[in-house]
């Protein structure tokens, strides 16, 4: 079955990138029908038939007799229909009752599918009663076919197709013989290293195992083969922007009458820099100095002042005379940061002739899509000029208009907010219109700790930095998870108690101004209740999103100046508020946010020695409400929360954010259970591109490049 649907070429299995060009109805038993309602479900080539894999498998072998089967338990039958009858619901459904007898007696199976007398089928599912009838209720159905006395898989389903379970696998097991022998892609000693199954094996053996072992010897060897697509494309990325690189050797230790802006920054700093943040200074400054860009990603936990890291770097470019670029992913957090940096670098002063003194202060600016016409031409006019020494701004800094003078470092804050596509599109202007400029260091930051093994697939292009060390003087945060009125109101007794003695408390509310379709607290709503009510006296301000800039700040300088006591926010506050006197942390509605957004919420208290307290409002005891609320009051530890969060969201969220094509991870996770296979995974690709970086003698591994991670992987072959 060769792209034309004839013999594969002699001596050579067929690859997956060939059964991406064979429609899905070249497989016998599927007609038009049946063909239009896999595209559906995206499965419209043989490729696509033999990827889709099952969703969980029953063992046929465990198979119960109907006489012993107890009242409550789960159990797989093997029986024939006897009699079929129909009936309506009250909502107009064809409900269907069979009676299945399988010689040791009879059972009654109601669901909503037809099955005609003399049918042999197994049924899945848990016993009980009805009208004092023993029955099993909208159990599992699977045709038994000539597969009786075997594991069975399971393949996911939906009413709408009109596909029963078990024609996938009829079609599945034709595919897989008239495609027979399937071509592997990965080099047979990688294989014999790492106990591997063979691609043709391992297909076969996830459709249709003889037993649980090779069940599980398949999926090892499919999970393999799409974390090591992943590990490919992220070294040759790495290897591709270093082959032309054309780097800048930043003097990280200045000569003799030269600015130093780093020395005379960390001399201002009002606080002792930890060891981690030395550690993670000395890294990125060996990077600096270095022949090749920086391509660094710094990661530590809330508070662990990355900030003031990424402000040592971004100095050391501006003290040698280029510019800096902060971007972060929203308008609010670059406000933040433009506002930090600029309270952080202002006192700070470069060379200039052209002034009285002979200085001026290190320029900073802001760029988002809010920066109002004039000044956003100011910012063009001066970044081109070389006068603004460092912009803060969104996807704004991507656009055309923006050009530099000479952009030496660039920091991406929030990195898994934006795509690989934003970050070496920033990276290129440093070579500017003519092309004949450098290419700036960069440093990726994320203030939401990742698991390990996430870190390696998503960002394996870069090298690692963690801080994992908080300022001294930090408290721990007690987390409560209040559920009841009475409990609510003893908190706002404590916000009272804690405001008497000085101190300032956030309420955090998920919408600004209320929605019938959500029932969530809004913000604006919240403050005049609160006002009104249990904060009655004292003195509550309100912060969101939609406010400008310029009605921001004198609300956050109020709030640090003790003006306003109770600031009731939304998750405009989430990232780069330091205010050592707020305490406590309300989080309304906390269901409504993610175990990262909490932990990052409860990371604006606790951030002097006063002892802080983090609430969490919320009703719902659903299972995933309780385990996010219950991990954030158990631990407060950033990376022990990461690894909960990855069990909880599944690796979506994460793999978002490489926006790439047709596939992210099917059968592989990102989970603990996978960090071997992810190590692998990279040790192979690093081997197989040492010996042939563009792939031109693994032809097949580069086509599934191109099938998995489409066009994109183009440029990565270049050369």
């Amino acid at each position: 079955m060769t792209p034309g649907g004839g013999p594969a070429e002699p001596g050579r299995g067929r690859t997956i990138a060939e059964l991406a060009e064979v429609p899905v109805d070249r497989v016998k038993r599927i007609g038009e029908k049946r063909a239009e309602a896999l595209r559906e479900l995206g499965i419209e080539t043989v490729a696509d038939l033999l990827m889709y894999y099952p969703r969980r498998y029953l063992d046929r072998t465990r198979q119960s007799d109907v006489a012993d089967v107890g009242v409550g338990e789960e159990a797989v039958i093997v029986a024939e229909v006897v009699s079929t009858r129909y009936r309506r619901t009250q909502r107009g459904r064809a409900l269907v009752e069979l009676e299945v007898d399988d010689q040791s007696g009879r059972l009654r199976v109601v669901f909503f599918k037809q099955l005609p007398a003399g049918t042999q089928a197994m049924f899945f599912g848990k016993l009980d009663t009805y009208r004092g009838k023993r029955q099993l209720t909208n159990p599992v159905v699977d045709l038994i076919g000539n597969r009786t006395g075997r594991i069975v898989p399971i393949y996911p389903t939906t009413e709408a197709s009109g596909i029963a379970g078990w024609e996938y696998g009829e079609w599945i097991e034709e595919a897989l013989k008239r495609a027979s022998p399937i071509g592997d892609p990965v080099p047979g000693r990688y294989l014999a290293d790492l106990g591997m199954a063979a691609r043709g094996d391992a297909l076969s053996g996830i459709h249709h195992p003889e037993s649980f072992e090779e069940k599980g010897a398949a999926r090892r060897r499919l999970a393999f083969d799409e974390l090591l697509r992943l590990q490919l494309e992220v070294v040759m990325r790495r290897q591709e922007s270093e082959r032309d690189a054309r780097g800048i050797r930043h003097a990280v230790e200045p000569a003799d009458g030269e600015p130093n802006l780093v020395r005379d920054f960390k001399r201002r700093l009002a606080f002792e820099l930890t060891k981690a943040q030395e550690q993670a200074i000395a890294e990125i400054d060996r990077d600096l100095a270095g022949p090749l860009p920086m391509h660094r990603l710094l990661q530590g936990d809330v508070g662990s002042g990355k900030t003031v890291v990424a402000a040592c770097a971004l100095l050391t470019g501006i003290q040698g005379g280029y510019q800096g670029a902060f971007m972060a992913p929203t308008e609010v957090l670059a406000e933040q940061h433009f506002f930090g940096l600029r309270a952080l670098l202002g006192a700070l002063e470069m060379p200039d002739q052209e002034r009285l003194g002979g200085t001026r202060p290190v320029a900073v600016a802001l760029l988002t899509s809010r920066t109002g016409a004039r000044e956003r031409a100011r910012v063009y006019e001066e970044l081109v000029g070389g006068s603004i020494d460092l912009v803060v701004g969104t996807h704004a800094l991507l656009t055309g208009e923006v050009r530099f003078s000479s952009l030496g470092v660039v920091v991406i804050d929030e990195q898994h907010r934006f795509g690989v596509e934003q970050r070496a599109a920033l990276r290129s202007k440093g070579r500017g219109e003519s092309g004949d400029g450098s290419d700036p260091d960069v440093l990726v930051m994320t203030a939401t700790p990742i698991p390990r093994t996430a870190a390696m697939v998503v960002f394996g292009d870069l090298d690692m930095t963690l801080l994992d060390e908080l300022p001294s003087g930090r408290t721990p945060v007690r987390t409560i998870w209040s559920r009841t009125d009475r409990g609510d109101a003893e908190i706002w007794e404590h916000v009272r108690s804690e405001v008497a003695a000085g101190n300032r408390a956030f309420v955090v509310c998920p919408l600004v101004d209320g929605s019938e379709r959500v029932e969530a607290r809004s913000a604006t709503a919240e403050m005049l209740r609160l006002s009104q009510t249990a904060l009655s006296g004292l003195a509550v301000g309100l912060l969101h999103g939609q406010m400008k800039a310029s009605e921001k700040e004198p609300v956050m300088s109020a709030f640090r100046s003790g003006e306003i006591q109770v600031l009731v926010a939304t998750t405009v506050i989430e990232v780069g508020v330091d205010v050592p006197e707020a305490t406590v942390m309300v989080i309304e509605d906390a269901d409504r946010f993610g175990i990262a957004q909490l932990h990052q919420l409860r990371g604006r208290v606790g951030r002097s020695d006063r002892p802080s307290w983090c609430y969490l409002l919320s009703r719902n005891d659903s299972p995933e409400a309780a385990m996010r609320l219950g991990a954030m009051e158990s631990s407060t530890d950033g990376f022990e929360l990461a690894e909960v969060d990855l069990e909880v969201r599944g690796e979506g969220t994460i793999l978002g954010s490489r926006q790439k094509g047709r596939s992210d991870l099917k059968l592989a996770t990102l989970r603990p259970a996978d960090r071997r296979l992810v190590v692998d995974a990279r040790n192979v690709a690093e081997s197989i591109l040492a010996e042939d970086p563009y792939l031109e003698r693994h032809t097949d591994l580069a086509d599934e490049l191109r099938l998995f991670l489409g066009e994109e992987a183009a440029f990565l072959r270049k050369g």
